[in-house]
């Protein structure tokens, strides 16, 4: 694909001027042809126009996985407006937060989520809301049998000026369609990621770069079969970039895409056995719920050729499990949002070292530094990943500060700063050493300790804490806090600290574990050091490990 005038839109159109009548999107057991996508996306696009959404307003995608989520995604590119998809799990208090980040004017939401924007907008610019329920474009008798069995959630939803029903501008008298408008390394999407700092930081990702990106990370799989017969279990959400590129993109190809508003373990499976999926996306936590799944053998799963897990490092147990259990590799890669999706990807036509996370993609350039100075190490030396590419993300959105530490300038070139430590190998294979900074991978979510610190730190019997990752096999990393109380204070429970984080957090945010200590380590300065403290869990946590392997070894754990 000729990427240099790229429009995401006008690649779409493109494709589906090749295969009208192919499924594009399969959304709860039903196709969507390429044809019916396009026209429904103008049709969106000439209703956002008529609504007064213009080129360059920020759109907030506040929908689960869903043909609705693809429409208005697109729909919103076309009139050169710029979509922020975020998780539908977040609550008032994060919406709040990226709706004035990026001064958003307009909103599409879930009818579940409509109480959650409501409670927004007084104190955000959001003006125009579009509503929709997760069976809106179905057809007519699942959308009756649904309402029937009361397997559809449903929201209520106020009717008022500002509030549009999806399913009524899709369906209204439309006029001209209009031009497309943005495209090439203009905003295609802001994404939201996490790291270290208290709040999520805005990625803009220009169209040029999404196409390419996306184009090469799907080649992977090319030595396998064709891009354009690709059939794609999307396992990731689509908010997040392992689904954006991994799965989405594949409608930009030929491909198709099979969306699932929520990961359920059979209905994945039937539907990869169904439409006979040649590939399957997600994160360890996938595949090993997959192996563990008491149906599994219920199903057909011979028709994938390519899984492939992101989102963070494979464990090799789970790897030796799926290729005993289904004769197949699970193919690893590496990236970030900042460099929109992957960095690292494992060949198809090749074995690849194990542990390794695949080998660099011929579109980045990388650096491996001592993190202190940024000096260039030697190959097969730990240091910290550094990563460029044309065209690349220059900058946070509206984060200066953010933006100086984390995108650096060597040999005249723009590189970021991953804050992962690895290793590069001579056939440019990447491994994983350890994390730089204090984010937490946890069921593949960057999770920022300083913001779960802040909310721990509202409470008002808390007077410090300290949030650090505990290696887990089954989901990354467990979320633990260290909290301090203030003096004369009694009482506080850590279930009571767990409660008050739920209330203020996304699910995946909150600390499955809370300790109490009279005092944190710091520096001369006063300043936390986190470092040590997680260095000082890792230790208990292999000394209690070896105590357990000890006990089971001599029988006294038997009971």
């Amino acid at each position: 694909m000729n990427t240099e005038k790229a429009h995401t839109c006008a690649a779409f159109q493109e494709q589906a001027g090749k295969t009208p009548r192919k499924a594009a999107l399969v959304y709860l057991g039903t196709p969507y042809s390429y044809d019916w996508v396009l026209h429904q996306v103008q049709s969106l696009a000439v209703s956002l126009h008529q609504l007064g959404l213009r080129e360059g307003d920020r759109v907030v995608l506040y929908l689960p996985n869903s043909a609705q989520w693809v429409l208005a995604w697109l729909a919103v590119q076309w009139i050169g407006a710029v979509p922020v998809p975020i998780t539908p799990i977040y609550t008032a208090r994060d919406l709040a937060y990226i709706a004035n980040d990026t001064g958003a004017v307009a909103v599409f939401c879930a009818d579940r989520n409509f109480g959650y924007v409501q409670q927004v907008l007084d104190s955000t610019p959001l003006k125009t809301i579009i509503v929709t329920n997760l069976a809106d474009l179905l057809p007519v008798w699942k959308r009756l049998l649904g309402w029937a069995f009361d397997v559809v959630p449903r929201g209520a939803v106020e009717r008022r000026p500002g509030v549009h029903s999806l399913r009524r501008l899709l369906s209204a008298p439309q006029h001209t369609v209009p031009p497309l408008r943005g495209g090439g390394d203009g905003m295609a999407e802001i994404l939201y990621t996490g790291g270290t700092t208290k709040h999520p930081k805005g990625v803009p990702i220009g169209h040029r770069l999404y196409l390419g990106s996306t184009e090469e990370q799907l080649a992977t799989s090319a030595p396998l079969f064709p891009m354009d017969q690709n059939v794609i279990a999307g396992g990731a959400p689509l908010f997040h970039i392992l689904g954006q590129t991994c799965s989405l993109g594949t409608i930009f190809f030929g491909g198709t895409l099979l969306i699932f508003p929520k990961v359920k373990l059979d209905a994945l499976m039937h539907a990869v056995q169904r439409f006979r999926a040649k590939t399957m996306i997600g994160v360890p936590a996938l595949y090993r719920m997959i192996l563990e799944h008491d149906r599994v053998e219920q199903y057909d799963l011979s028709s994938l050729q390519f899984c492939f897990c992101g989102g963070d490092v494979l464990p090799l147990e789970i790897e030796k499990r799926w290729n005993q259990r289904f004769r197949q590799p699970i193919f690893q890669g590496y990236g970030a949002t900042e460099t929109c999706g992957g960095i690292a990807m494992a060949p198809t036509d090749q074995p690849a070292p194990s542990r390794s996370m695949g080998r660099v993609l011929p579109g980045k350039e990388v650096r491996v530094t001592d993190p202190q100075t940024l000096t260039v190490l030697p190959r097969g030396e730990s240091g910290e990943l550094l990563v460029h590419s044309d065209p690349m993300v220059g900058a946070y959105w509206n984060k200066p500060e953010e933006t100086a530490e984390a995108f650096v300038t060597l040999e005249g070139k723009l590189f970021y700063r991953t804050s992962d430590m690895v290793v590069l190998d001579e056939q440019d294979f990447l491994f994983f050493v350890d994390r730089t900074v204090d984010t937490i991978k946890h069921k593949g979510y960057r999770v920022s300790a300083s913001e779960i610190e802040a909310v721990l730190q509202e409470h008002p019997a808390v007077i410090e804490s300290c949030v650090v990752g505990i290696p887990d096999p089954k989901v990354g990393q467990r979320i633990k806090a260290i909290v301090v109380l203030k003096k004369d204070i009694k009482g506080i429970t850590g279930y009571d600290l767990i409660k008050w984080a739920r209330e203020r957090l996304v699910s995946y945010k909150i600390p499955q574990y809370v300790e109490f200590r009279d005092m944190l380590p710091k520096s001369k300065v006063g300043k936390l050091l986190r470092r040590e403290v997680r260095t000082g869990e890792h230790k208990r946590q292999e000394k209690d490990e070896k105590s357990d392997a000890v006990m089971k070894d001599s029988g006294l754990d038997s009971g």
